[in-house]
């Protein structure tokens, strides 16, 4: 499991995301994880659903950060 910003935020993409966030600028990709990270701290319901399921709850941070537009 990648232990540096990026790469955990590569790691709950589907296949599709991780290649489009993959062909980034890597600044893009690190404003990209910073605004997962957030998400992941800063949303009560993520902090339920990660009790329950960790990784459900990575991979939901990261739906709503692309769905956000901040690709």
């Amino acid at each position: 499991m990648p232990t540096e910003p990026i790469g955990r935020f590569l790691a709950v993409l589907n296949p599709e995301q991780r290649k489009a966030v993959g062909a980034k600028p890597r600044q893009e990709q690190e404003r990209l994880a910073a605004a997962w990270e957030r998400e992941l701290e800063a949303d009560d319901e993520l902090d339920t659903l990660d009790e329950l399921s960790p990784p459900a709850a990575e991979a939901e941070a990261a739906r709503r950060v692309l769905d956000r537009g901040i690709d």
